[in-house]
């Protein structure tokens, strides 16, 4: 059983959600500010959170990025500002998955099934290969961040990180926008082509020198990995 808390200040959703996701075995909670998220933050122990983004006060964007800073607890934008736009920041501030309104209940319990699905595969993965060199850079799993060839730390946010994993996982395979933006947001889209690209030109702007030789793009198929060497290591 998941403990869901959702926040939105419409009432009618709150209602119409939590009673849907009860039939499904949920726990759900509802809050309708940032305050208010807090405060139930700290009285239960939620799983998974499915924020809108306009809400009074403080934004949902904006707790999002608060949210992630201090945990890896997973987030659903649920909003009717859905454009690509939109999505990219989402993604960019942390988000693990982005929805617009109007929306069917019964997509969203399948999208918390398949985040959850996906948190539980990414802390197997972190407990194998901590660390993993590709050429003369260093992805860090843990920290989410990448080792320059000089050493400098350079963060990552958590769609990037998702895409180079993605891409160090089957290096010299060409990707699909539609695969890479699947694995940075976590399901399939309509081709919102526009997405992809300004996160592979994001990544490519953190490596670098060697982020255009090392992510290349294949014209009318997509990005692959042109890494020469590539060792996974526990430390």
């Amino acid at each position: 059983m998941y403990r869901i808390l959702v926040v939105d200040d419409d009432e009618e959703i709150t209602t119409l959600l939590s009673q849907y996701m009860e039939r499904f075995g949920f726990e759900v909670h509802v809050a309708s500010d940032g305050a208010s998220m807090h405060s139930q933050l700290k009285a239960h122990a939620i799983d998974l959170v499915v924020m809108d983004v306009m809400l009074p006060g403080v934004d949902g964007l904006t707790l999002a990025r608060l949210l992630r800073q201090q945990s890896q607890m997973p987030i659903i934008m649920l909003t009717a500002r859905a454009e690509s736009y939109d999505c990219v920041v989402g993604l960019e501030l942390g988000a693990d998955d982005y929805m617009g309104k109007p929306f069917e209940p019964r997509e969203l319990v399948a999208r918390i099934h398949s985040v959850m699905r996906r948190q539980a595969t990414a802390q197997a993965d972190t407990s194998q290969a901590a660390n993993v060199r590709f050429d003369a850079w260093t992805l860090q799993r843990l920290e989410r961040q990448v080792v320059d060839p000089q050493g400098t730390v350079v963060p990552l946010s958590y769609a990037e990180y998702r895409l180079l994993c993605t891409l160090l996982e089957a290096p010299r395979r060409v990707f699909s926008r539609e695969q890479l933006l699947e694995q940075a947001r976590g399901r399939s889209m309509d081709s919102l082509d526009r997405s992809v690209d300004l996160l592979i030109s994001r990544l490519r702007h953190k490596l670098g020198e060697d982020g255009p030789s090392l992510i290349k793009t294949v014209r009318g198929a997509g990005y692959m990995l042109d890494a020469r060497q590539i060792q996974a290591c526990l430390a």
